[in-house]
Parts: structure tokens; sequence; C-alpha cells
């Protein structure tokens, strides 16, 4: 079967190679996938800037959709022909992480999904949104997990409440189509003048430049009536965790899902304190809530965002894609 290895750390490095098919269990599935969809963490897991003891060779990327191939003779929930979303933590299937869901996940410790066929876990596997394309697909089991996990599980949202959003990556994206579809006021970062107008198109009731407004948070407190707003996620790290504290009335709730600028912060916990906000790191979540945003998906009938999508053969031009930092939304590879 084909596969994308990293022989070496490097986007140079990652080669179109023949492999072995992999063999199944009897509590297993052997799913074919059809598109992948890129994070930044995949970025800088090639770029070899975590994981360095990475064992070599390895198939990157953490999350994507196929069609079931083949099941074990145990296995229940699933047939040949069915369209399902790869976990990025297999073992995550209901509650709260615990460490021994927490040792493995898709495309670091495991196989990614940027191979012809990966083999899954029963109990983990969630059906693909009927009203979506496999390549719109590929994107909900990390980003748009993050983004409903966050909002909907741990900030418990409502209709009324206001969310800064921070940038156009894939979890920012989806984040502001679920507060839209909760009914609430969505004030959005960026710093290009072209996304400004396509975070607008997508539903932003207001958008501030970072790059003409270096210390935001006091105008994201001008745009919500001289108050902080309810929520946000900060998807940048060391370079942004202090707007987004700042930005924050009482109570307020601040997932920490990135770290693009960096993940190591210097922070005052006065404002903190002082408001009672909560702080929280989180990545991802499990499979039942997965199928609750599927759910979500189809009776709303939310697209996610796209950018691009690249074949198989031009996965380095992905990278590089979405390493330039140029993109609106999803980077997709398709097989």
């Amino acid at each position: 079967m084909k596969a994308i290895q990293l022989e070496q750390f490097g986007i140079d490095h990652l080669e179109l190679v023949n492999i072995t098919l992999p063999t199944i269990n009897e509590n297993e599935v052997l799913v074919k996938t059809s598109a992948v969809s890129l994070q930044y963490l995949d970025l800088i897991m090639v770029e070899g800037n975590i994981m360095p003891n990475l064992n070599f060779p390895h198939i990157p990327v953490s999350e994507g959709m196929g069609i079931v191939e083949e099941v074990g003779k145990n296995v229940t929930r699933w047939k040949k022909g069915d369209r399902v979303l790869i976990p990025f933590i297999p073992r995550w299937e209901a509650g709260k992480m615990t460490s021994y869901n927490n040792e493995l996940r898709t495309g670091m410790q495991l196989p990614g999904t940027l191979s012809e066929f990966t083999v899954q876990p029963e109990n983990t596997l969630v059906s693909a949104p009927r009203n979506l394309t496999d390549e719109e697909s590929a994107s909900l089991s990390v980003a748009g997990l993050t983004a409903w996990s966050n909002l909907v599980s741990l900030a418990n949202i409502k209709a009324g409440q206001t969310i800064l959003i921070q940038g156009s990556g894939g979890v920012s994206l989806f984040a502001l189509q679920i507060a839209k579809t909760f009914g609430l006021k969505v004030i959005a970062t960026t710093g290009s003048k072209e996304k400004e107008a396509k975070l607008k198109a997508l539903g932003a009731d207001k958008v501030i430049n970072y790059n003409e407004i270096k210390e935001w948070s006091s105008e994201v407190i001008r745009l919500n009536d001289g108050i902080g707003v309810d929520l946000t996620l900060d998807v940048a790290g060391n370079q942004t965790i202090k707007q987004s504290i700042l930005s924050c009335k009482e109570n307020a709730y601040v997932g920490l899902v990135g770290f693009m600028s960096g993940s190591e912060a210097s922070i005052d916990i006065f404002p903190l304190i002082m408001n009672y906000i909560r702080l929280q790191g989180y990545s991802v979540g499990n499979a039942q809530e997965l199928t609750e945003l599927v759910h979500a998906i189809e009776k709303n009938n939310l697209k996610p965002v796209i950018d691009s999508v690249f074949p198989i053969e031009k996965t380095k031009e992905a990278f590089l894609k979405l390493k330039s930092g140029k993109s609106f939304g999803k980077i997709i590879i398709k097989f």
C-alpha cells in the first residue's frame, strides 16, 4: 500500500513509499484512507520540534477519515463501506482523560493517517457526517473536536455570550461556526486585511487586526460594550496568553489549545485570581463528544472551511503551504 513516510526530520524527507498492508485482530477495523487534514502539530512533528526521539521511518499526520475495508470477527458496529472518522486518541471513548488513554496518539506514538490503510479500534471510530464530503469530514477528529469539546463540554456556552476567536486556523474557524450556531457574539482577531473580510463573511461580528492594534485586549473590551468576553481559545501560546487573559470578564473561560508562538510563557496571575478566570489546557476530546459534533453538523448543515486540497503526491507542497501561515481554513491531502 502507499504511504508517506518520514525518513528523518524535515519536510524534504517526506517520501511516498510502498509498504506492507497491515493486518487486523478480532476487535479492529481496517480503514481505507480517503482524506487527511494537516495541523500545526503535524508540522512541528515533521520538523523535529517535539518528540526528538521519534522512531524512523514514521507515518505522520494526526487526523483524517476513510472507508471501512475489513472488520475483525468480533466487530459488530461497523461493516465494509461505512464512512468513518479516524480518532486522534484511539483509546478515549468517553469520560475524562486517563493516563492509559493518553499514552497513544495517532501520528505521534502511533502511525499517522498519511497511509492508504490504517488499523483502528472498533469502539472509538465515529460515523462521518452524511452532509459532508470526505475532504470536509477529514478535519473533524482534531480541529473540529477541539473546538467543540472546549466550547460545549467545558465552557458550556450559552446564547448571548461573547467569544473571542483568535486567527483563522482550523480550530478557530470551527469555534466561530459553533459559536454562531449557539447564538454567541463573535469578536475575531487576524493579522491580514484579506482575512478580515473572510472572517466577517463567516459570521464574525467584529474583527481586530492585531498587527495594527498590538494591545488588542483593550479593543476587545471596547467592542464588547466595555466588558470582557465570556471565553476565548488561545491558539498561539506565549505571545498571546497575556492578551487572552486581559480580554476576559469575571468567571471567563480561557482554553489553551495551541502554542504556535511558543509553549513557554510567563503570565501575571493577578487578573486570573481577581477575576476568577478558568485557565484550561485541553487537547481534543473523546469519541462520544465527536459523535455529538457530527450530530450538530448534520442538523445545522455546518460546512468546515477548506483552504486547499492536495493529492498525496504533493504532500510536501501541502506542508509548505501550512508552514507559510497564509492559509484560511484547513489544508487537505486526498488519496
